[in-house]
This record gives C-alpha cells, structure tokens and sequence, in this order.
C-alpha cells in the first residue's frame, strides 16, 4: 500500500435486511493531501459510506484502513483513531448552553489533555481565520446558520485532524450563507487538508476537488478528475445525475 493513502476501503457493504443495499462492494483509497468530493442522486449510498470511514456507520461487511490500522477491528480503540478525523455534519450539532469558546475548547480540554490557556489560544487563532474572533462569547443561538457552520468547521480543526469528513455541509443553510462556509473549505483544501466531502454544490466539486467520486444504488459508479466527471464522464448514469441537478 503507498505511503500516500491515509484511508482505504475494501469491500464495504452495508445491508438493512435482505433488501436494502446501502453500500454494496465499495473499494476506494484516499491519498494523503487530497480533495475528495462525493456526489450522487439521494439515497445512493453517499452519507453512509462517508459516516463507514469514522465508523459512525458500521459495515455489515468489509474494512475500513486508516493510517494503516484496520479499524474496523473490534480490538482496535476506534477513539483514538477518530480523534484524527475531523466530522462535520448538516446539522451543526453545537452545545446551545455554551458559548462558541467553549463549544471549541472542550473536546481539546477533555481528549488531549490540553491547557485551558492554550486551548483557548488555538481555538481564537482557527475563529480569527474564519472570520468569527469577536464572536467567541457568543452563544449559538445568537448565530446566523452560516455562522454556525464554520464553527462546526473549527470545532473540528481544534483537535488538528489528519482528514476532514463533510456531510453535505451546507445543505441545512439558506443561499446566502453557502459561499461563506464554501470559502472556508477552499482554504483548507489550499492548505493541503485532506478532506472527503459528500456535497450537492457542484461549482465546487468542479474548483477544488482532486477527485470525483461518483456513486450510484449504493456502488462507485465511476471516479475521474472534476474534468473526466463533468466533462467526459464514461458512466451514462451520470450525465443523467448532474442533468438533473445542474
């Protein structure tokens, strides 16, 4: 396996009953530094195979490698592994009785032993890039969603993640408030996060992505460069997706 693969698939199947194939046979690598995007039609297995890579979805089937480890195996403690992958999900998932400070403080405090006084000190640095210092006592529900969701983003990137999982991220915001955490993300793909991203916005896919994985009734239908994707694609599948969307 190359050195470069932080995270590799093998076989992943997710079944609910007989009839519900979830994932079926999904086998992919993501290489370190890389931007990922999955897109797809609803229902076709996006989610379930982004939530399988932390293992927030367990597998009926198959492996999971991070870093190497197979943490699909029971006796591997799945926390310490998680503790480098980054989740942000649709909906922001902030604790409304605490203020965004200590939203961001708490998992760094608690997991990794870190000083109240440096923890405070990163999570202003990662606000202030974001865009968002003067609002660190501010409580959630004094947020805008967009506001909301690039604190997600931080609450994420204070424990310093190796890869960034996104769960169509923007889904739950009005329009306005897309481009705003679309902008944060384009700055962390440029700064050579790795992330893999299961998103509807098409634009982009098209700028940031590396890859294009484009998955279809719980399979990879195909994978290309954003180009190869949009442009070319070898599936007819999916210029009949993005037709529908685009």
């Amino acid at each position: 396996m190359s050195d470069n693969v932080i995270i590799r698939t093998e076989n992943l199947c997710k079944y609910y009953g007989d009839k519900i194939h979830a994932l079926h046979n999904v086998t992919a690598e993501i290489q370190r530094g890389e931007v990922v995007v999955i897109i797809g039609p609803s229902g076709s297995g996006k989610s379930t195979f982004l939530r399988s890579l932390n293992l927030l979805e367990t597998a009926t089937s198959g492996k999971v490698f991070f870093e190497d480890v197979d943490i699909t195996d029971p006796k591997v403690n799945i926390n310490i592994h998680r503790q480098k992958m980054g989740m942000v999900f649709q909906q922001f998932n902030l604790f409304p009785h605490m203020t965004v400070l200590k939203n961001l403080t708490l998992a760094p405090m608690k997991l990794k032993k870190m000083s109240k006084a440096d923890a405070e000190e990163m999570a202003l640095t990662l606000l202030d890039r974001v865009g968002l210092k003067d609002r660190a006592d501010a409580y959630p529900s004094q947020l805008s969603g967009g506001q909301k969701q690039r604190v997600a983003i931080v609450r994420a990137l204070c424990m310093s993640p190796e890869v960034m999982l996104f769960d169509e991220p923007t889904s739950a915001l009005d329009p306005e408030m897309v481009g705003e955490v679309l902008a944060v993300m384009k700055d962390l793909a440029k700064e050579g996060m790795t992330m893999v991203c299961v998103t509807h916005e098409m634009g982009f896919a098209k700028e940031v992505a590396d890859r294009v994985i484009f998955m279809y009734d719980g399979e990879i239908e195909e994978v290309g460069t954003p180009d190869e994707i949009f442009n070319n694609p070898q599936s007819p599948k999916t210029p009949q997706f993005l037709k529908s969307i685009l």
